[in-house]
């Protein structure tokens, strides 16, 4: 399925992949507000399509935005309230680089109309096809798992200190999935030494682990933000590094496993 925001490929097991910030695209009428800097999208969740398009393989659905994130971010809340509090957050229309300097030239950022434009015009169906998508799921297998996956520069001090684990698993507390399928992730983490890990650590999930893990419905939600030294050379721009990718795929081929076959 295919809508000009986003492509949908549907599959056969209890799980949907969202990778809402692997986009790349800036509308043309856009791109003069943004800095020649921010036109580079530095941001994005580089290639997580291709990292996991073995998922598709194995029967998941897969969701894939077109846009950027610097357009607008699918993982906020519509009511743009900080994600992680007391913290650096950027926003439904971000208006930062995730270094702190701005995205856009002076006067040029997005106004109320504006970002309420693209809500209507991104945001909202990107998140209608997920929750479509996720209730055509539980219809035919009883749940439905979401798992949101990110990526993201192993060290960022605008947005925390020091140094990332490799692999940054959130369930918002215990509180997006089943405790089951909570226990059955962390447990395949700790059982592997090649990458550190960390449960519901500074990455405890967005707005769409949020949203949609709703464990008592039959919908589970899980986040997996990872580092990108796990499959990326760093260095900028960031390139895909293809033994790194083929170190980390077989412990995320696990996870997807995991997931596609646990049942509440």
């Amino acid at each position: 399925m295919s809508d000009s925001v986003y492509t949908l490929q549907c599959g056969q097991a209890p799980l949907l992949i969202s990778v809402p910030h692997v986009g790349t695209g800036i509308p043309p009428e856009l791109a003069p507000d943004y800095t020649e800097r921010a036109l580079a999208v530095e941001d994005t969740d580089w290639y997580l399509d291709r990292l996991y398009a073995f998922a598709v393989e194995l029967g998941a659905s897969l969701i894939v935005p077109r846009y950027s994130r610097y357009v607008i971010d699918l993982n906020r809340p519509r009511a743009n309230t900080p994600m992680y509090a007391g913290q650096n957050n950027t926003e439904l229309c971000p208006t930062r680089h995730f270094t702190g300097e701005p995205i856009y030239r002076p006067g040029r950022a997005p106004g109320a109309a504006e970002i309420e434009r693209r809500v209507g015009a991104y945001w909202q169906p990107y998140r209608t096809a997920i929750a479509a998508e996720l209730e055509r799921i539980r219809a035919a297998q009883g749940h439905a798992v979401l798992f949101d996956a990110h990526s993201i520069r192993s060290e960022l001090p605008w947005l925390f200190e020091g140094r990332l684990p490799h692999l940054n698993l959130g369930t918002v507390g215990a509180t997006s999935c089943g405790r089951g399928l909570r226990l059955a992730l962390s447990t395949l983490l700790a059982a592997q030494q090649r990458y550190t890990h960390v449960v519901d650590g500074r990455f405890r999930g967005g707005d769409l682990t949020r949203t949609h893990g709703r464990p008592a419905e039959g919908l589970h939600a899980v986040q997996l933000e990872m580092c990108w030294r796990c499959y990326l050379d760093e260095e900028a721009p960031p390139r895909w590094d293809a033994a790194r990718a083929a170190e980390v795929t077989p412990l995320l081929r696990a996870l997807v496993r995991t997931m596609m076959a646990w049942k509440p």
